[in-house]
């Protein structure tokens, strides 16, 4: 069986990836498959040389923010991986980001308890009274709250996953998750 490297921009995608494999009964290690996180979605040339058809000519699968999403075609392209769209090559994008896919799938109320749990709801509340924020919507807020302080993606990724309805990911999440398999 042909190894699988995922590859996504930072350690919160890594985190929610596995989370949601785990949750689907996948077992990364015997299905040889690895995420690994690239720092930013600007270093995939190097992870393209190291891991494409080039390289150790893995299965090569992705997951990408809709910003970063025309620079990983053409570095796509150039590590000649085909030219149809990213979902087709095995790379899902997400609109904003994978934690604005999260937060709209899982809701407002459920990121909430979600922050109440880890005993974090009075900082939230703090953060949303600062004049930058009180005009934005909650969204944005949870979006600062996660991507504001040192450690808050990577800490809550894995929770936020965890917290979600089964079967009820969000799709780019999902279609990557249920790609390991084939």
């Amino acid at each position: 069986m042909q190894a699988t490297t995922v590859l996504v921009e930072g350690e919160s995608d890594r985190l929610a990836v596995e989370a949601l494999a785990l949750r689907c009964d996948h077992d990364l290690a015997s299905e040889r498959v690895q995420i690994v996180p690239m720092g930013g979605a600007t270093s995939i040339v190097h992870y393209l040389e190291r891991y494409g058809p080039k390289g150790a000519d893995h299965r090569l699968l992705g997951l990408c923010d809709a910003g970063e999403s025309r620079g990983i075609a053409r570095a796509l392209l150039r590590a000649g991986m085909g030219s149809g769209t990213l979902e087709e090559r095995g790379f899902q994008v997400c609109d904003a980001d994978l934690e604005d896919e999260i937060i709209r799938c899982l809701g407002i109320e459920a990121v909430l308890e979600v922050i109440e749990a880890q005993g974090e709801l009075a900082s939230f509340k703090l953060l949303q009274r600062q004049p930058s924020l009180r005009e934005r919507s909650v969204e944005a807020q949870l979006q600062r709250f996660f991507g504001g302080r040192s450690g808050n993606k990577i800490r809550y990724a894995p929770l936020l996953v965890f917290a979600l309805p089964a079967g009820q990911a969000p799709p780019p999440l999902a279609h990557l998750v249920a790609s390991f398999g084939m």
